[in-house]
């Protein structure tokens, strides 16, 4: 039915408290919509900005379900995210939060349940401290985000990815 495709299978809320170099703690809100894992594990991005809200993650990971599905692969859609904004905060505050948010999150991802991934506000560095983070918490190290360095396990050609796939699609249309 259109209700269960509609509908997020699972929406997980939570708290995410951080220290900033102040010694102050602070609190955002963290996100995560699961929706269809009937093909397989959830998978869509984390974004980290101030515009960050349910409603917003509800939309874009129904989206993702449709773009997942485009590429033929066994996954479901996910995104997910917090209104944490890493702009003008140090290496050090963006680690902490991320350790927060992460510590939260781990509860809820892993490579064959959903595949968190970088988005708006959520580069090499924020992966590399949530991944650090799973990794501590978990002591697993495979497949629970992607975009992650290459001295972690990550892609080679990850910066270009996006593009080439433009061009394969482009390539494609072109056909005939």
């Amino acid at each position: 039915s259109s209700r269960r495709m509609l509908e997020p299978e699972r929406v997980i809320i939570f708290r995410v408290p951080w220290m900033d170099d102040a010694g102050r703690i602070n609190v955002n809100r963290g996100f995560r919509v699961q929706y269809n894992s009937a093909l397989g594990p959830y998978k869509g991005g984390l974004r980290f900005h101030p515009s960050v809200n349910l409603s917003i993650l509800k939309f874009l990971g129904f989206e993702q379900i449709l773009k997942n599905s485009l590429t033929t692969l066994p996954m479901g859609g996910g995104k997910g995210g917090s209104d944490f904004d890493p702009k003008g905060k140090s290496d050090n505050e963006v680690m902490r939060f991320c350790q927060s948010f992460m510590t939260e999150l781990q509860r809820h991802v892993g490579a064959d349940t959903d595949v968190p991934a970088g988005d708006i506000g959520v580069g090499a560095r924020e992966i590399g401290y949530l991944y650090g983070q799973y990794k501590r918490l978990r002591n697993e190290f495979t497949g629970v985000l992607t975009g992650k360095n290459v001295k972690w396990g990550g892609s080679f050609i990850r910066p270009e990815a996006t593009g080439y796939g433009a061009v394969y699609f482009l390539e494609e249309m072109c056909k005939d």
